[in-house]
């Protein structure tokens, strides 16, 4: 009896291996507490760089990349700090730090990616030089391009200010740098300087000193006062100036 008692006060084979599990598994419990979540490092990289967009900007994907999920770093006792790397700037691809100074102290560099969906618009047929497109010439579609979008023709005004500056195949997107603006104001021509002080718009008689399309930088005169100074060409014999 007393062999028998012994026997059965000893842990069952199977109950010491549950509990030797039930510990372990407590001890890495313990261990993942005191870890940053690599969720935690790509989500602050990727908020970092939505705060760094031009306001308005709208359809940017922000992506950081997967980490290596046998990362381990101690869990920062402050929020996370992100910046872009010394003399680097915004674009497709980019690497970002991430640190920790509260608590801890380390960095990590995430590398991220931006893109953007945008509306554009395509030629449905090929176009030559020269070509004055309207709306019927273009399909719209919405594309996902790499980095911040910029360039595109977004404003279907330009068209009827400018002419392609090249062929172009049917189903190419149409972008800013295809389009040559009209000329709106030729040298010689009496044009009307616009200057805006304190929200209030000031008008004068001016004479172009040069050719300008639309958007083009040109020299104009104040006949009144001799005085050259520098503009934007706006619509037909207009020039904005800085006062």
């Amino acid at each position: 009896m007393n062999t028998i008692a012994s026997i059965s006060r000893r842990p069952r084979p199977h109950r010491a291996a549950v509990l030797f599990a039930t510990l372990s598994l407590a001890i890495l419990g313990i261990a993942s507490a005191a870890v940053e979540p690599i969720a935690s490092i790509r989500q602050a990289a990727e908020q970092f760089v939505q705060g760094q967009m031009p306001p308005g900007e709208t359809g940017v994907v922000v992506r950081a990349s997967h980490l290596d999920p046998r990362l381990r770093l101690a869990r920062c006792a402050g929020p996370l700090e992100a910046a872009l790397l010394s003399g680097a700037r915004l674009q497709a691809n980019m690497s970002v730090a991430v640190g920790c100074h509260t608590g801890a102290d380390w960095t990590i560099y995430v590398p991220v990616s931006i893109a953007s969906r945008l509306h554009v618009w395509a030629l449905r047929q090929p176009e030559q030089a020269g070509a004055r497109l309207t709306t019927a010439d273009l399909l719209p579609e919405t594309r996902m391009v790499s980095g911040v979008a910029a360039g595109y023709v977004t404003d279907l005004a330009l068209l009827g200010r400018s002419t392609l500056r090249h062929p172009m195949p049917a189903g190419a997107v149409l972008h800013t740098s295809d389009l040559l603006a009209d000329f709106m104001v030729r040298q010689g021509q009496q044009v009307t300087l616009v200057a805006s002080i304190g929200g209030i718009r000031v008008r004068a008689s001016g004479v172009a000193l040069q050719d300008g399309r639309y958007g083009q930088l040109i020299r104009v005169q104040n006949p009144a006062s001799k005085k050259v100074v520098q503009g934007t060409v706006g619509g037909s014999h207009v020039v904005y100036v800085s006062p």
